[in-house]
């Protein structure tokens, strides 16, 4: 046997105290890696190569400044609050994430799945708080200002906040939802960072993201088709959204407004001509086109001058103030009334940014932390919720276009900071006659990603039949129940097939490969020899209480011997022997006892020692061991000698410690071996 190192064991209650210690200390030294850790910007902006980064960091900004302006009005619309709030989110997200991330090249800001989630939180307060949902009330155009912003939702809602009973018009209580929303979503992911819970995002598989993020693209093109048509329905909420909008879709596609569905095709069609196009020749285009901004300013002087609201009734953005709106502390009550909605949007807002943090880092070869990405997106949450501004994340498509535009570090995130904030200033109140169809065409063309995964359904499928099953669920749930129930779904069930894959694992019977000393399944390939006298039993999972009949059914049913059903037949067959039947001989079928004793064992007891090859045994539970020493026991009462091979140190342990091998392990040289021809070596030696 092969000597253990004997490890130093130092208690649990001393390293937390050797921690705390080391955590509570404090000198300046500390302090200021502290201040530089947590501000990640100190580190990496003194040494700031200006003549060699600042061109692409430039028009990486301007880029995605330009395309983040037309998608933050647009997905407005997916959280149900007015254009303004999306600028400011879009705004304070990059500045901070800038202070605070590790990532170089991740865009943060408003994300289309993350803004779903908010409207459906905002859309179902709203419903429960009474207000009219379609009570949609078109500012009269005027200055811009934020002081002439004034008109509201015709239902007020009276809530407590510091002691004041405040009324509140269905604008003023949407954003109030989305704050508190925010915020709270935000201070479940510094929390998480605080207690480094970050490994929850590794329960969340790539086949349950993609799942949901395809789920949930259904439901977003399925918000957005009235918009498209320009027909009023009733805002569908709770489970079945998108069959039940699907159904009054129908039922009104006879009151279509004409001049929106004319526009809808004609931008629906420029969109995915230019995004075509864009992706043929990207390798030729120093940076991508920005289609969305020409269409918005096309469609904006064509509904401006053409008068289509007057003219058509076709629905419009209305104003758009400008300049900040002073800050406010999200309402704690609400914050009560969303506290549950908050936790999955703060996972799925980290999971996204993590991973495309960890996928840009890779590509090009930094590091980053994981721990401060839950830092920096919880404070991009908690700190603009006071300014009025809903939950972010990483979004994949403005990421891969600032890599694609020579992004080099977060400056660029600065710039395009500098452009929403061109518009929030100056520029918002002239989107006042943009057409809401123009703004869900922008939607559902960005989700051309996301919608392109069914065409890699049969590539999936060919791979792992068992991933594609969970995406088909998460997708299946996501859509047609709800996104965090089909998140929900999507976790349980691929966590449920992980311990159906244990539960009903691979067993096969090893044959010896000719003229070596390896071993191999011996239904899966040719030409392998089996050992006389000797079976070899590979089980390909731990052994834990879960499985241990499926390994004890598999076991009998591949070496054809069940111990105690045998044990229990011989059993019978004596008792019959010593007291036959009046008219039996003494001795059945004639014979003598002997040549009886003998008719019993040798054709189906085959073998004189069973080898179990552990090498796929990672873990043993207190049922394993006990069923480890179970079979020990049973095939001793047949003169079968049983072996262990290929034990990892873990499993040596845990067979130890349940007196597997006898108090004073003596015996452990006799049934333990470090392979598994060692192993057939010691059973064709033994008499």
């Amino acid at each position: 046997l092969l000597e253990r190192k004997t490890h130093i064991k130092i208690s649990r209650k001393e390293i937390l105290l050797a921690k705390m210690r080391k955590s509570c200390s404090f000198t300046p030294k500390k302090l200021k890696n502290f201040v530089m850790d947590f501000f990640p910007v100190l580190r990496w902006l003194p040494k700031y190569q200006c003549k060699e980064y600042i061109w692409g960091d430039v028009m990486s900004g301007l880029v995605i400044g330009i395309i983040l302006v037309p998608q933050a009005i647009a997905y407005s619309l997916l959280a149900g609050l007015k254009p303004i709030y999306s600028l400011y989110t879009s705004f304070f997200a990059n500045i901070i994430y800038f202070l605070m991330g590790t990532s170089r090249h991740v865009s943060v800001g408003i994300f289309s799945l993350i803004s779903l989630m908010v409207g459906q939180v905002v859309d179902r307060e709203l419903l429960l708080a009474g207000f009219d949902l379609n009570d949609d009330v078109s500012p009269a155009p005027g200055d811009g200002s934020l002081q002439n912003d004034t008109q509201l939702n015709t239902t007020t809602f009276n809530f407590t906040a510091a002691g004041l009973n405040i009324e509140c018009g269905k604008e003023c209580y949407a954003i109030g939802i989305a704050t508190a929303l925010t915020f709270v979503a935000g201070v479940y992911q510094v929390l998480m960072g605080i207690f480094r819970l970050g490994f929850v995002s590794m329960y969340l598989s790539e086949s349950v993201l993609d799942g949901f993020a395809t789920g949930a693209s259904l439901t977003i093109l399925t918000a957005q088709v009235k918009y498209l048509i320009g027909i009023k329905i009733p805002r569908s909420q709770g489970h079945g959204m998108l069959v039940i909008t699907w159904i009054n879709i129908f039922q009104n596609i006879s009151q279509a407004n004409l001049c929106d569905v004319i526009t809808s095709a004609i931008c629906i069609v420029v969109l995915v001509t230019a995004k075509e196009l864009g992706d043929r020749y990207k390798h030729k285009l120093k940076f991508p086109l920005p289609t969305e901004l020409v269409v918005i300013v096309v469609a904006t002087l064509v509904s401006h001058y053409g008068k289509l609201n007057e003219v058509y009734a076709s629905s419009v953005s209305g104003a758009i103030p400008t300049g900040f709106i002073p800050p406010k502390v999200p309402h704690f009550n609400l914050m009560l009334r969303v506290a549950v909605d908050a936790l999955p949007l703060a996972i799925v807002s980290f999971v996204f940014t993590v991973s495309l943090s960890e996928m840009c880092a890779k590509k090009y070869a930094y590091t980053i932390r994981a721990n401060q990405e839950m830092f920096a997106v919880g404070f991009c949450n908690i700190i603009p919720s006071f300014f009025h501004s809903f939950a972010t994340s990483a979004a994949l498509a403005k990421t891969l276009v600032k890599t694609s535009t020579g992004c080099q570090t977060q400056v660029s995130g600065v710039i395009s900071a500098m452009v929403v904030l061109l518009v929030l200033l100056f520029l918002a109140p002239l989107f006042y006659s943009l057409q809401k169809c123009v703004l869900a065409c922008i939607i559902i063309v960005s989700l051309r990603g996301a919608l392109r995964k069914f065409r890699d359904v049969p590539a999936r499928y060919h791979t792992n039949k068992v991933d594609t099953l969970v995406w088909v669920i998460t997708v299946s749930a996501s859509a047609l129940i709800s996104t965090e129930i089909g998140l929900l779904v999507g976790i349980i069930f691929s966590m449920l097939c992980i311990i159906v894959r244990t539960q009903r694992p691979r067993a096969a019977l090893l044959g010896q490969i000719q003229d070596t000393n390896f071993y191999e399944d011996d239904n899966e390939y040719e030409n392998l020899s089996s050992v006389p006298k000797v079976k070899i039993f590979r089980f390909e999972a731990p052994l834990y209480y879960a499985n241990r009949n499926y390994f004890l059914k598999s076991l009998h049913r591949l070496t054809n011997l069940d111990p105690n059903l045998e044990a229990a037949r011989r059993k019978k067959y004596n008792k019959e022997k010593q007291h036959p039947k009046k008219g039996d001989h003494a001795t059945a079928n004639g014979l003598g006892i002997r040549e009886t004793t003998l008719q019993l064992v040798p054709k189906q007891i085959d073998f004189q020692a069973l080898v179990l090859d552990c090498s796929s045994i990672s873990f043993l539970d207190t049922t394993g061991v006990n069923t480890l020493k179970e079979i020990l026991k049973d095939y001793k009462d047949f003169n079968i000698s049983v072996l262990l091979a290929c034990c990892n140190p873990s499993v040596i342990d845990s067979l130890k410690r349940g007196g597997y091998f006898g108090k004073d392990f003596g015996s452990m040289k006799e049934m333990l071996f470090y392979s598994i021809h060692n192993a057939v070596q010691f059973a064709k030696d033994q008499k």
